[in-house]
């Protein structure tokens, strides 16, 4: 079978899997399968594959999938106050490692703190997230990011400032943009010390869009060497302008 030698797996392995006759199938074999016809391993599950359109096929398969966006992964854990409304629950920094196996679970987000504040959307979901280090200098180390939880992850502009949660990293703070061509995104530092990379959307299990921060701290002023960066990216773009205009 030719899809057995692109997968390099057994024939008989393929037939298992064709037939429906692994109830579990290995992680290993479901990200290859993923992998070769361009579609989400919830997809690959959740959905019944022999029922759809032979153009809604070609539709998954030229990326136009929905759960390559966020909107249909899973439904998100929340609580609410006595009126019904939706809590902003904070995530402790004591709390950072533990929401990477909890962020799904009801029972561990009805432990973490929560509030209200009247300037947030009552129709939207929002969660505070804690930074730490100094890669989105200059909101500095410490400081409460606010963030609406985004269901579209197709709606992101470039360089749109999110909280992502991811299953290496955990609670990250960055510049994220949709690369759907390679379906990853792209994360930045505003801290320009640090390299930008990208992460494979797979990976990825919540994006919460940056709304406000709260900090205790006035932030610092541009250190000289972040200066001289600065000032050499400037002169880079006004070099690659004027050779532009001299060609």
């Amino acid at each position: 079978m030719a899809l057995a030698e692109k997968l390099d797996i057994s024939r008989p392995k393929v037939n298992t899997h064709e037939n429906g006759h692994v109830k579990n199938p290995p992680l290993a074999d479901m990200i290859l399968f993923s992998d070769f016809f361009k579609m989400s391993i919830d997809t690959l599950i959740k959905v019944n594959l022999s029922k759809l359109s032979e153009l809604k096929i070609r539709d998954l398969e030229a990326g136009n999938d929905v759960y390559l966006k966020g909107g249909n992964i899973r439904i998100l854990a929340t609580t609410v106050n006595a009126d019904n409304q939706e809590n902003v629950e904070l995530v402790p920094i004591k709390a950072k490692a533990g929401y990477l196996a909890g962020y799904s679970d009801p029972g561990f987000i009805s432990k973490l703190p929560v509030f209200s504040l009247p300037q947030l959307d009552p129709n939207r979901k929002y969660r505070m997230f804690p930074t730490e280090g100094d890669s989105m200098l200059p909101v500095p180390e410490g400081a409460l990011v606010i963030g609406e939880f985004l269901q579209d992850w197709s709606s992101l502009k470039k360089q749109t400032p999110c909280v992502v949660l991811t299953r290496d990293e955990g609670i990250t703070f960055k510049l994220l943009t949709n690369n759907s061509a390679e379906r990853s995104l792209l994360l930045e530092s505003l801290n320009p010390l640090y390299q930008a990379y990208e992460v494979s959307m797979m990976d990825i299990l919540e994006v919460w869009k940056f709304h406000s921060y709260f900090t205790d701290s006035i932030p610092e002023a541009m250190s000289s060497l972040e200066q001289v960066g600065k000032d050499v990216r400037e002169i880079k773009a006004q070099l690659q302008s004027l050779r532009a205009f001299g060609n």
